[in-house]
């Protein structure tokens, strides 16, 4: 799909939020913005399906979201969500459509309705015949796949740790290094577990060797029956019954792998959480797919943090983010949105090919809270560079320790007021500080006891961990890099920097045997012959 839309740079609202940032947007004081307008907490306040933003300690101010929406006009992102959900090849590189979406929409209100429920149900169906453990005999599901045929899973899994089948473990396995498969094999019984070898073209170098490596494991054991304990996601049906697989779940070439824990990649998922678990997931996200098709700028959640990312990266010139979820079911968050953001948007030239004069995908790391402010808070708090950092926290908890739970979010809010707020000089002074070293200058010790504050946050709220709010959590992270891709003018639904690194493995991996080096870099032929 050629667009007929400028990318953000190429605007009239670019040129004006340039002259606002000089203006106003450089040095806007937080303190300052909440000192002039109570209600600014009021204002910058967004709910959607599932969660509630806060987006009001964020270095921007009415006018600043004024002119970042009108210029999501300019750059037609109504007109690019629009044909995203109708199946348009938006995936220009590709030739394809982007159809996330559709995998979780109800019968009849997506395209491909008819083979996605088809697989859907069938996937449900298989997946409640595992969770009877009396019947299936499996007590263990090992899923084995890398990107993302493993994030999703990885990540939904603990996070719904409270709705997981009690009687059957889960385990994860993408590293190709064999200290990733070699541990998980040592705890498993071949009688009592399933393999699901998770590879749309069942020839993912990663997944393939890792699944040649369990077979072996599993014949070696004394297994029988192959076809009952190794079931695989993938389109590639010759290819799997050559491996001994009967059983399989396909999905499509429209459904990226970041984008595919929706689809028969989520089959580890299902079997964790069960059928109804399962598709209150997918409802969560349907939901807040609406809200982000339906909702005007003004009032939409993801489109709201993707221009503030446009914001921050393009102005502010802010290179990374923090995300801090305060919940422990959310461990695996981080690394999931690594993947999503990074793979999608960290890209260098626009949709005609043009190199871009301006950055994208920022950073993207973390850690739940609070073990994050034990680690690297102290660089967010006082270090040279500014990080915007959200902060997750889930209302409700599934425990009854309610000391525990408060304790978390006190620690949560506290972090947001104490980036905004920070300390001054004079207030360091005043504090009587018995660690300090005995005879320090009281100005010396000031110093380094000052927090410059000002540093922007955002806090989602989710009222509790569940399958349809998590479901719609992930989702509004989704539409987020859209937004922010979109402006940006690229293509998020390629990844061509995955595929050089491949490549040159696939030479350089009969050279350990031959020890040939000719054709080689000076530095890579030496590491080499070191290694081999």
């Amino acid at each position: 799909m050629n667009t007929p839309h400028p990318r953000c740079d190429r605007t009239l609202a670019w040129r004006a939020l340039q002259g606002h940032f000089e203006a106003h947007g450089r040095d806007l004081d937080l303190r300052e913005a909440f000192a002039r307008d109570p209600q600014r907490a009021t204002l910058f306040a967004v709910e959607a399906p599932e969660v509630f933003a806060d987006l009001s300690k964020n270095l921007w101010d009415l006018a600043t979201r004024k002119l970042l929406i009108e210029m999501a006009g300019e750059c037609g992102l109504a007109e690019r969500r629009d044909a995203m959900l109708a199946g348009e090849p938006i995936n220009t590189t590709e030739g394809r459509a982007v159809l996330h979406t559709a995998l979780r929409a109800p019968k009849g209100a997506a395209p491909h309705s008819d083979d996605v429920h088809a697989v859907l149900d069938a996937m449900l169906v298989f997946a409640e015949r595992i969770r009877d453990t009396a019947g299936s005999g499996i007590r263990a599901v090992v899923n084995i796949g890398i990107g993302g045929s493993d994030l999703g899973p990885q990540m939904v899994v603990p996070a719904l740790h409270d709705v997981v089948h009690p009687q059957i473990e889960f385990h994860f396995v993408s590293n190709v290094d064999g200290h990733d498969i070699t541990p998980v094999l040592a705890r498993l019984k071949p009688e009592s577990t399933l393999f699901i070898i998770a590879s749309k073209t069942f020839t993912t170098q990663e997944t393939m060797a890792n699944a040649g490596v369990a077979r072996q494991w599993f014949l070696d054991q004394g297994g029988r029956d192959i076809a009952r304990h190794f079931v695989g996601t993938t389109t590639n049906l010759e290819a799997a019954a050559r491996f001994g697989i009967s059983t399989t779940f396909g999905f499509w070439d429209w459904v990226g792998g970041r984008y595919s824990m929706w689809s028969a990649i989520g089959l580890p998922i299902a079997i964790a959480i069960g059928a109804d678990h399962f598709r209150a997931l997918l409802a969560g996200a349907h939901a807040m797919d609406r809200h982000f098709a339906n909702e005007p700028f003004e009032r939409n959640l993801p489109a709201q943090l993707g221009l503030l990312d446009v914001w921050y990266r393009n102005f502010h010139r802010f290179t990374s983010r923090s995300v801090a979820p305060y919940h422990q079911g959310l461990r695996r968050l981080p690394a999931y949105l690594q993947q999503l953001e990074m793979e999608s948007n960290g890209k260098r030239v626009d949709l005609d090919g043009e190199p871009l004069p301006y950055g994208t995908s920022p950073v993207v790391w973390g850690e739940p809270g609070t073990n994050a402010q034990h680690a690297f808070f102290q660089m967010l708090h006082q270090g040279t560079d500014v990080v915007p950092v959200e902060f997750i926290a889930v209302r409700t908890p599934s425990h009854g320790h309610v000391d525990l739970h408060a304790k978390a979010l006190a620690n949560c809010l506290a972090q947001g007021q104490a980036l905004m707020l920070g300390k001054s000089a004079q207030q360091a002074r005043g504090e009587r500080v018995p660690t300090a070293a005995p005879g320090i200058a009281a100005d010396r010790l000031a110093r380094h006891r000052t927090f410059p504050g000002n540093r922007p946050s955002t806090t989602l709220v989710l009222d509790a961990l569940t399958p349809r709010g998590l479901g719609a959590l992930i989702a509004m992270y989704e539409h987020r890099v859209f937004t922010s891709g979109v402006l940006w003018g690229i293509n998020s639904f390629d990844q061509w920097g995955v595929e050089l690194g491949k490549a040159l493995c696939n030479d350089l991996l009969p050279r350990w045997t031959s020890g040939d080096t000719q054709g080689l870099d000076p530095s890579t032929a030496a590491l080499l012959q070191r290694l081999r």
